[in-house]
């Protein structure tokens, strides 16, 4: 019986010590869409659906990905996306889409558009790099997508695109906005891309 108290005293404990690390606060963080193209792109009269992009396992996570060596991926402590980061660059993509003007309908694939073309992406990089001895990251956003027309299921068009900017400082807002700068130049083109690709 003693052993048996003593054993349920010592889980009692070890639950309690865990208590913190899983209440610990965790910041959130998104970024924002585009919301300005140039003024000659041309208005079309399709509907696209823009699937979630896929990833690799350490990137298809709500957490921060970071990178201090070619061969390791980490992740900044206590901050998180508010979404994993495939779903969140699909929300942005199809915000980015919306704020053109350009184009009759656009949404996520579960809405049940019967699209015109599909868009469909590779989010192969989406990190901040810190090179040895340089507490300044920079953050490397690279991209492939391909629009699918349909319903053949034909590629017509296919783009990588990658962007790298540098934090303008250590600190961690810092950081995020260079995240924001990145993926924004990157959602731009690949938003200019797709509206321009069943016309060429």
């Amino acid at each position: 019986m003693n052993k048996l108290i003593v054993s349920a005293a010592m889980l009692a404990i070890s639950a309690c010590e865990l208590l913190p690390r899983v209440s610990e606060p965790v910041d959130l963080y998104t970024l924002t869409p585009k919301t300005s193209y140039d003024d000659s792109l041309g208005r079309v009269d399709w509907q696209l659906v823009v699937e979630k992009p896929y990833a690799a396992a350490g990137i298809e996570t709500a957490r921060i990905a970071v990178q201090r060596s070619p061969y390791t991926l980490e992740y900044f402590a206590r901050s998180s996306w508010t979404d994993n980061a495939p779903a969140m660059v699909q929300t942005l993509l199809v915000e980015s889409f919306e704020s053109t003007g350009k184009i009759v309908a656009v949404g996520r694939e579960a809405v049940g558009l019967r699209p015109d073309y599909i868009l469909v992406s590779d989010l192969r990089e989406f990190e901040a790099i810190y090179t040895e001895g340089d507490p300044i990251p920079e953050v490397y956003v690279r991209m492939n997508a391909k629009l699918v027309e349909m319903p053949d299921r034909r590629i017509i068009a296919s783009l990588t695109t990658e962007k790298k900017v540098k934090a303008e400082g250590p600190d961690f807002k810092q950081v995020i906005v260079a995240f924001d700068d990145a993926l924004g130049k990157v959602l731009k083109e690949i938003v200019t891309f797709t509206l321009k690709a069943p016309g060429r």
